[in-house]
């Protein structure tokens, strides 16, 4: 039986030409970067040409790259790191409801410790409005953080006006690009971006390495302290076989992007449309049109999500309930939550997130296998049953 995996969103394979890349890095650069003899030297040769790449495709300066071990820090360094740097002078956050909880669990801790918090509210389709964003602006906030990109339902949010309402107020805007980063095109200049959050094995990278995009001149207070890498914001040894399969990663981003967008797209609209014919009553969640390729997230009310995901699973296809970071939890999601859905149709949930390794093939045996688990449980359901 062929294993069908639809969980890119929450990691992807490793691409066999970024473990090449890592593997020799490994084998060949072992050297510290940050020595000046010619072991040290090549190894930074190696750093400053995988920060390029990357800067590259965010159309932007070199020295603006600060590698960190994921997205997940990349969001905390920005936030504690302005928070912390604004102490003094200004004292408000602005983000909204539906965040990872990168975000969204670092802008509680700072509503905790003091700082004022305003969590926006999203419409039906997840999205944030920039009027709303004007609006909670004032003369105290020192940052508006809002994803590019939903992680669940794969809203992409309306950044390049956020970013322009910030950038006429004089408040620094952040996005958690994590989602969107080597599957959209980014300009974080055109598109009116201060700080900006990547991840490495969300684009068939390597786990445990990230980027911070910090446009020159802002300044923050660094999460850690010691041998003054990255520019004294991000202090150690860099991970230079990870950062190097990070780069890699991106320039086949930038050459496949476009392409696979388009294919990937086409398979997901497949896929919704070969269960609607076979299942009835079930929801999409997440803009019908403003949202990411790949990805699909619905309910099936009458049903437990994770139910569905485990027998799913049997068949040896790989589908998630929600996040990767909150698997485990027994509440529904957050954002589901926040878009209007009831508790039991936010637990009927699961999200396929499809990626390069993805085919038609794929897509008609879930469309087979899918229909005849979803009757066998609802008819488990005596409310549903009734």
């Amino acid at each position: 039986m062929k294993r069908i995996y639809f969980d890119h969103s929450g990691t992807t394979p490793v691409d066999k030409s970024v473990i090449k890349e890592m593997a020799d890095t490994l084998e060949m650069l072992w050297g510290n970067a940050s020595s000046v003899h010619s072991f040290g030297r090549e190894a930074r040769a190696k750093l400053e040409d995988s920060r390029e790449i990357i800067a590259k495709f965010l159309r932007c300066k070199p020295d603006e790259i600060y590698f960190t071990s994921g997205g997940t820090e990349a969001d905390n360094l920005a936030l504690l790191g302005l928070a912390e740097k604004s102490r003094d002078k200004k004292n408000h956050l602005i983000t909204s409801a539906i965040e990872h909880h990168a975000v969204l669990d670092t802008a509680e801790y700072l509503h905790e410790n003091g700082r004022k918090v305003t969590f926006l509210n999203v419409d039906l389709h997840g999205l944030v409005d920039p009027d709303d964003v004007k609006n909670a602006i004032t003369s105290d906030t020192f940052l508006v953080s809002i994803h590019h990109v939903n992680n669940e339902i794969g809203t992409v949010e309306p950044i390049q006006e956020i970013g322009a309402v910030c950038r006429e107020a004089g408040v620094l805007f952040h996005t958690d690009a994590v989602q969107s980063f080597g599957k959209l095109p980014l300009d974080v200049e055109q598109m009116n971006i201060d700080l900006l959050s990547l991840s490495g094995h969300k684009i068939y990278g390597p786990k445990g390495v990230g980027a911070l995009y910090m446009r020159r001149g802002i300044k923050i207070a660094p999460r850690s302290h010691g041998g003054g890498q990255e520019q004294r914001i991000r202090t150690g040894t860099e991970n230079l076989p990870a950062i190097a399969g990070l780069a890699k990663a991106v320039q086949i981003c930038q050459e496949e992007m476009q392409n696979e967008a388009v294919r990937i797209a086409a398979l997901r609209d497949q896929l919704h449309q070969g269960l609607k014919e076979r299942i009835s009553d079930f929801r999409l969640n997440g803009h019908p049109e403003k949202r990411l390729p790949g990805l699909l997230n619905l309910s099936f009310p009458g049903l437990e999500g994770e139910s569905l995901l485990l027998s799913m699973d049997l068949e040896g296809i790989a589908v998630s309930s929600g996040s990767a970071c909150s698997s485990g939890s027994l509440d529904p999601s957050h954002v589901l939550l926040a878009i209007g859905l009831d508790r039991e149709t936010a637990q009927s949930t699961i999200r396929f997130s499809l990626g390069r390794s993805n085919d038609s093939e794929d897509i008609e045996r879930t469309i087979e296998v899918v229909p005849p688990i979803v009757n066998r449980l609802r008819a488990m359901a005596p409310q549903w049953a009734k």
